[in-house]
Order: C-alpha cells, then sequence, then structure tokens
C-alpha cells in the first residue's frame, strides 16, 4: 500500500500533467469542492474562477508547466508540499511567448475514501526576464 506521501506526490504529477493537456475535468476530480486559489495580487478564488480562468487561458495560449516537488509533510488528515515551478506560455495567434517560474504550497486535504484533494493552492510565479503577465491570467472572476 502506498504512502500518504507517494499518494500525494502522484496527485501532484497527475495534476501538472492534466494541467499541460488542457484537461479541466481531470483537474477538478483532483480539486476539493472548497477548493481556494491564491496568486499575487489577486484575491482567493474557488473552482469557478480557476475553471473560467483556465479555460480562457488553454483557448489563447499553449501551457507547459514544469513542477519539482521538493517537500511534502503529511500531518494525519491535511498535508502540504512545495514545488518550484516554471510555466511557459505561448500565444495561438501573433504575440511574444514568455515564462514564469517561482515556488508553490499546496495544502491536501485527505478524504473519506482515502484520496488525497488539493484544498489550497498559493503561487509565487513572477514573469522571467521581465515578461509581463497575460491579461487572461489577471482577469479572475471567483
Amino acid at each position: 500500500m502506498p504512502s500518504d506521501e507517494q499518494e500525494i506526490r502522484k496527485v501532484h504529477s497527475i495534476w501538472i500533467d492534466a494541467v499541460n493537456a488542457g484537461d479541466l475535468a481531470r483537474l477538478l476530480t483532483l480539486a476539493a469542492e472548497d477548493v481556494t486559489f491564491l496568486a499575487p495580487s489577486q484575491p482567493p478564488y474557488g473552482r469557478e474562477g480557476f475553471s473560467s480562468t483556465f479555460v480562457t487561458a488553454h483557448q489563447q495560449m499553449r501551457i507547459c508547466c514544469a513542477s519539482e516537488l521538493e517537500e511534502v509533510v503529511v500531518v494525519g488528515e491535511v498535508a502540504h508540499a512545495r514545488s518550484r515551478d516554471t510555466v511557459s506560455v505561448t500565444p495561438h495567434a501573433n504575440g511574444k511567448a514568455a515564462k514564469f517560474a517561482e515556488y508553490r504550497m499546496t495544502v491536501y486535504r485527505k478524504q473519506h475514501d482515502g484520496r488525497w484533494l488539493l484544498s489550497r493552492d498559493a503561487h509565487t510565479l513572477t514573469a522571467v526576464e521581465g515578461v509581463l503577465v497575460p491579461d487572461v491570467w489577471i482577469d479572475r472572476k471567483a
């Protein structure tokens, strides 16, 4: 039987694969109903805000995310993970590619059925080489 840490590492890997595939349905199966996301200079947002931003972003650009999971700490039914992420975005239409990097902290909660779901997620992604953040990442509607 895999350990809780192994299960969280697996969920993290599936999450990154689903982000790169543009698979919102799969992402939502990995997130708790009351999931909350925190991003720089933005108010917290939940599933609806995440969903609309994710769909719009993937319609407008190709997104490639790489994530190195550096730490997983499990305490009972709650765990947190710290990762170092790099995200490249390339517009489908005209425009310059942009790259973002920094850290992300994710909180997971163990469900009654034993699954670990993403509960809270905060990132500090900032533009690499001074590239501006695409507008779609700023216009969040929670």
